[in-house]
């Protein structure tokens, strides 16, 4: 069966998922049958998993309990030769008799003869220790596989081990854990390094982190973790290591724990959320405020991607929670009272329980999605960011909700942006356009939008176009016309653009997007149904009106407050075309780079959905678009830097357009093909100006 599973897990990912990942969804079955596809293509995954675990735990305890048989028999053989007779007596006892009487009974009422009672007595304790390492072979693979199955109510568990061994063992130490972590006021600094050793080796382990949970209890959990911030306030040195490390390792246990679906862990699961308002203390705390239980669960979110349906019972509740306070009352639900509480060793405090939440989110692109489908709910969490410390943590659940991509995970491939994602992004896009909601990207906020900007340049590209584009600027979005009205697209990317890491991501994206495009349009000409010349001229002049929309919103705020900090940009600039080269690893820009010029062979790392060269790209930028040399006059500086950027802009297009001929031995003019785009470009560059003057006040 395990053989079976494997072809047919091998045909679910290679046919059916791969073409559902390929095709062009619309209407309910960009949302309904494609997300059917993908986990029944998962489940037949975890089937195969499941069996070939199933496979080697009872293959392994086969081979070990036929050991015992003929270690059973050896004895039972060498017994005979002296005499002596064993026989079973049923119920797990058995007797040793002589040649003629009765020597020798397991029964402890039984009688033995002198002159055989030595042998006896160590044929007796041979052949009960056999069957007690039988027995214990027997019931160690009875108690891993119940667990095992049972971590899936319905179809099949990911959970994978090499043999019973290692199931058992990984059983033992969740018991044991979980036995020591009840007495926490009890763990000197050697013992918690232990345990924390021990937890780092298994945290990803389904069985150990399910076993490990349910027997501490969520109580428990939560009184553990609340005992040591409390023991260990204030660590240092290598103490604060250890505590750093504890609390990653047991975020990621029991983030592994949540996916299980066992009776147990399921009312683990719903007890954690109901002890959300519980207070808990210390043992030998005086402080009576103590910790919410969400201010605890919160603090252990931040590490691990936790099951999608517990996030989402978890965060209605905390969401229900936050807006009862209103936008501006936040920190007195959470914050006032508990001042001496600090629950997060590492940035923070962990009073605000949000923080935690959205960190949990953000390696949960699924259950971020769902977060913020709620127009008023992300409203309201974008609000609150004026009055907290949220802002980066929610920016980084937004990236993960509007991208389907766990935020710092570069091996993923990113799929099309559903109708929800697009939805989701418009509403964005919407608030930061409001008057007053440009503000919103110096609440932390704006790194993240410049990376949410990149992934969306092929949407951002259509709207700005405008309607019939979609065949010059390719993408396999779901909705790929749907970021609401031009002047929010305009007002959202130039108010992105004030923040150093945000316009770094525009501008990032913009050139990868770019050069992408010129890849697919010039390798294969039938996707335009227009000439090659046109499709170059709109492809420039698109990088010209996004790269003109930020270049003169940066000048328009120098000529308000003088020049800005330049190597703030430059350090940003420079962090992000490092993390940016990421992005093409996980099919940024969408677009179809036809197999003949390579789209297959890209397909182990990019999914065959970036250009083969963009990555020269964000080289170029990171060479030739930092700012360098502050001028002492506003306005000579504004004007001197949008030239600068302008020309570079230019610059970037033509070498892309270079290096694609180039590789291809494409029959294309290099001089007529370079002044087609910078005409283009210069085109876009000045409408970007135009974008700006009809959609928001200038200087």
């Amino acid at each position: 069966m395990t053989k079976k599973l494997a072809d047919l897990k091998k045909d679910a990912e290679g046919n059916l998922k791969a073409r559902a990942d390929k095709a062009k969804w619309a209407g309910v079955n960009a949302t309904v049958t494609r997300e059917f596809i993908t986990k029944t293509a998962a489940e037949f995954a975890d089937a195969h998993t499941q069996a070939d675990s199933i496979t080697k735990i009872l293959s392994d305890t086969r081979g070990e309990l036929i050991g015992y048989r003929t270690q059973l028999n050896d004895a039972i053989a060498r017994g005979a030769k002296q005499g002596l007779t064993v026989i079973d007596t049923g119920e797990g006892t058995f007797t040793v008799t002589g040649n003629t009487r009765p020597d020798y009974t397991s029964d402890p009422g039984g009688k033995t003869g002198a002159t055989d009672q030595k042998a006896a007595e160590a044929l007796r304790d041979e052949i009960q220790g056999i069957l007690s390492k039988a027995t214990e072979s027997d019931n160690s693979a009875a108690k891993v596989l119940r667990l095992l199955v049972d971590q899936a109510k319905y179809g099949f568990a990911d959970a994978s081990y090499a043999d019973r061994d290692s199931a058992a063992e990984a059983v033992a130490a969740a018991e044991k854990l979980a036995k020591i972590a009840k007495n926490p006021s009890d763990m000197t600094l050697d013992e918690i390094a232990d345990f924390n050793r021990t937890m780092e080796k298994y945290n990803g382990d389904p069985l150990f982190a399910e076993q490990f949970a349910t027997r501490l209890g969520p109580k428990g959990t939560l009184q553990f973790w609340t005992e040591m911030t409390h023991a260990h306030a204030g660590a240092r040195d290598s103490e604060l290591e250890t505590m750093k490390s504890l609390q990653e390792n047991l975020g990621l246990t029991l983030a592994t724990a949540s996916f299980s679906d066992s009776d147990a862990m399921r009312d683990w699961k719903k007890d954690l959320i109901s002890e959300r308002n519980t207070n808990f203390r210390a043992a030998d705390s005086t402080n009576p405020a103590g910790a919410l239980g969400s201010q605890v669960i919160s603090s252990l979110m931040r590490q691990g991607q936790y099951d999608t349906e517990f996030l989402d019972d978890y965060r209605s509740k905390l969401f229900k929670a936050d807006k009862g306070a209103g936008d501006s009352n936040t920190d007195a639900l959470w914050v006032e009272g508990y001042e001496g509480l600090d629950l997060v060793f590492g940035d923070g405090t962990g009073r605000d329980p949000l923080e935690g939440l959205f960190e949990g989110l953000s390696h949960n692109p699924e259950a971020a999605t769902n977060a913020f489908e709620s127009q008023p709910d992300l409203n309201h969490m974008l609000g609150t960011t004026r009055y907290t410390d949220r802002g980066e943590s929610l920016g980084r659940a937004l990236e993960a909700a509007t991208t389907g991509i766990t935020v710092g995970d570069s091996t993923q491939q990113a799929l099309p942006h559903s109708e929800t994602q697009v939805r989701i992004m418009r509403n964005v896009m919407e608030a930061v356009a409001q008057p007053g909601g440009g503000d919103l990207v110096s609440k932390g906020l704006g790194d993240s939008f410049g990376n949410m900007a990149a992934s969306y340049m092929p949407e951002i590209s259509q709207k700005l176009a405008g309607p019939g584009a979609e065949s010059v600027f390719l993408t396999n979005s779901d909705d790929s016309d749907g970021l609401g009205e031009v002047r929010d697209v305009v007002r959202f990317l130039s108010s992105v653009s004030a923040d150093p890491d945000g316009r770094a991501g525009i501008i990032l994206g913009e050139s990868i997007y770019t050069s992408s495009l010129l890849e697919s349009h010039l390798t294969d000409p039938s996707l335009f149904d227009g000439s090659t010349e046109q499709a170059i001229a709109d492809i420039g002049k698109n990088a010209g009106i996004i790269e003109g929309i930020v270049a003169h919103s940066v000048a328009d705020d120098e000529v308000r407050a003088a020049v800005a900090s330049e190597k703030e940009y430059n350090d940003a600039l420079k962090a992000k075309g490092d993390y940016a080269k990421t992005w093409m690893a996980i099919g940024l820009a969408n677009v179809s780079v036809p197999a003949q010029y390579g789209g297959a062979a890209m397909g182990a790392v990019g999914g065959g959905m970036v250009g083969a060269l963009a990555g020269l790209a964000v080289d170029r930028v990171l060479e030739g678009q930092q700012l360098d040399g502050a001028k002492d006059e506003a306005l000579y500086t504004s004007a001197q830097d949008l030239y600068d950027s302008r020309d570079s802009v230019n610059q970037q297009t033509q070498w892309a357009a270079a290096d694609i001929i180039d590789r291809h031995s494409l029959d294309l003019p290099q001089g007529g093909t370079d002044d087609l785009i910078r005409n283009a470009v210069n085109d876009g560059w000045d409408a970007s100006s135009e974008f700006l003057s009809r959609t928001k006040e200038r200087p």
